[in-house]
């Protein structure tokens, strides 16, 4: 019996493919559409609900002063678009692309408004529901020569307390000193381990440290900060929850042939949609306490991962009693985010943009159009030496993303190599010749012997390509200096296979070439819509 069609085969992620202008069936606009780019600021202008108002604003009194910041608050409040970006709390800001996210909604929101001719505000939304510890806890050094050091506190993926409400604990004292022990030589140094240690004390939020030093650090670019997990925002947020909750089931079965579709064309759908399941995660015991997704069990919702099971009325009611018992999904956050604020578009990585790929149904169940979606900027940070070890082995910085080999590969050392082409035409072509002077003495001695001479030149070919492939190796690690630049690449560009952005944290950067002009540099070096790789080099921020 014939079995279902098989997906079609496809190279790109849906990513790639909505990055190079496809995947339309799931985007209802894109990035690179002017006419798209002008209909959503047009769509996406009104000015903030006064309690939202009220509330980002006083979220970001709380933070360091800035002219350019207050005058996009009343910008927002008078009715100024907004384009949105945000990320994670992470220790010591996390990876380098939560700055290049915010780089780049700064850099969209400018040219937003000087091509449309009305403001545009940037936006940093603290993704502060979230409560997967783990992959925030970590942040890494480089080190020439070395390892990374790897600066980590405890952190327990059984916890499913939101990171709203967790506390640094003691154990960041001892990473400070770490990172002060690694880093407190070079020469800008000073400035950013004092505001690092002014942030990520022992007891504060991992939110206030996270806002603190990113409201300093772009604070000459005007970013506006919301964190969602703010009683004056409940209100707002219970209505988004209550919507996803009544129509659990349609929403979840639209999703569902979403879901179908994105796989049909050969993708597999990046968040998992439950049957009949609300969006929302439910706070049982506290705000503050363990969250949870819910699952049809009958006609009550279990807690997935937890023990208890509740009736959708328990929950509404709870909703009315605190309207921050729910937070969001990774779903449905960009409902809560663009119900609060005049989004026009939302500035996202890879993983993010294949999520909205699944979002169109849900924007319709709510009645709301998605905002534009624009890829954030990636980057390279690179370094004087950098140069030099890339110029003496004729590579470029992309090489380091397929290993060592591949980096020695254009080098002088390594085109001695090509030499193992030449060895190996001589050998074989000895061999053939030897053969053919003796085929028909050999042939001649019995049946099977034909048989014989094809096995054994099979053999010998095979035999010969292994020797070659062997001594090609050996002559690209004939050179210790250049073995050690192409480790030495690997290890700064692309470490543990992983794009530099997305491995290493700012500190290191920061100290040795200075935290706000490495910033502002970064964001000067933003393309707005562009998808290519920056390479940007350090030495030009110290200037």
């Amino acid at each position: 019996m014939l079995g279902a069609p098989s997906a079609p085969f496809v190279t790109q992620t849906i990513f790639e493919a909505y990055r190079d202008g496809g995947a339309r069936d799931f985007f209802p606009d894109h990035f690179a559409d002017e006419e798209a780019r002008a209909g959503a600021v047009r769509r996406a202008a009104r000015p903030l609900d006064a309690r939202v108002a009220a509330a980002v604003e006083a979220q970001n009194a709380r933070l360091a002063a800035s002219s350019a910041r207050e005058r996009n608050l009343r910008l927002l409040r008078d009715g100024a678009a907004a384009v949105v970006t945000g990320q994670q709390v992470g220790l010591f800001l996390g990876p380098l692309y939560n700055l290049y996210k915010a780089a780049t909604a700064i850099a969209v929101a400018g040219e937003l408004s000087r091509s449309q001719g009305t403001p545009v505000v940037p936006v940093f939304w603290l993704q502060t529901e979230d409560h997967d510890l783990p992959e925030i806890a970590v942040c890494r050094v480089p080190r020439s020569g070395r390892d990374p050091l790897c600066l980590e506190l405890p952190a327990s993926a059984e916890q499913r307390v939101s990171l709203a409400h967790l506390d640094l604990p003691d154990a960041v004292g001892g990473l400070l000193d770490e990172v002060t022990g690694e880093l407190g030589n070079l020469p800008l140094a000073a400035p950013h381990l004092e505001r690092l240690r002014r942030h990520y004390q022992p007891g504060r939020r991992w939110s206030e440290a996270f806002a603190g030093m990113l409201a300093e650090l772009f604070a000459d670019h005007g970013l506006v900060l919301i964190d969602p997990r703010d009683d004056a925002l409940g209100d707002t947020a219970a209505a988004v929850h209550r919507r996803a909750i009544d129509a659990a089931e349609p929403i979840s079965q639209a999703l569902l042939a979403r879901c179908g579709e994105i796989e049909a064309r050969g993708w597999s759908a990046a968040a998992h949609v439950r049957p009949g399941a609300p969006l929302s995660f439910y706070h049982p015991r506290d705000r503050d306490g363990p969250r949870y997704r819910l699952e049809v069990d009958g006609d009550r919702w279990r807690e997935v991962g937890g023990s208890d099971c509740h009736d959708a009325a328990d929950v509404a009611r709870a909703l009315g009693e605190d309207p921050l018992c729910c937070s969001t999904s990774v779903l449905l956050r960009p409902i809560l985010q663009d119900t609060l604020l005049p989004t026009a578009a939302y500035v996202g990585g890879p993983g993010e943009i294949a999520y909205f790929a699944q979002l169109a149904p849900l924007y319709e169940a709510f009645e709301m159009k998605m905002p534009l979606i624009v890829p954030r900027a990636s980057m390279r940070l690179l370094e004087q030496r950098t140069l030099r070890w890339l110029d003496a082995l004729n590579a470029e910085p992309g090489q380091a993303a397929n290993g060592v080999e591949a980096l020695l590969s254009g080098s002088t050392t390594a085109q001695a190599s090509l030499d193992a082409d030449a060895i190996e035409t001589d050998i074989l072509a000895a061999y053939d010749d030897a053969i053919a002077r003796h085929r028909d003495r050999l042939e001649g001695a019995g049946d099977g012997m034909t048989q014989a001479i094809e096995r054994t030149a099979r053999s010998v070919r095979h035999a010969v390509a292994k020797l070659v492939a062997k001594y090609g190796k050996a002559k690209l690690h004939q050179s210790e200096d250049l073995v050690a630049a192409a480790g030495e690449l690997e290890r700064w560009l692309f470490p543990a296979g992983i794009p530099q952005e997305r491995y290493y944290g700012l500190s290191y950067f920061a100290a040795r070439y200075g935290e706000r002009e490495l910033i502002d540099r970064v964001v000067s070096a933003v393309v707005p819509y562009s998808t290519e790789i920056v390479d940007l080099l350090c030495e030009d921020a110290a200037r």
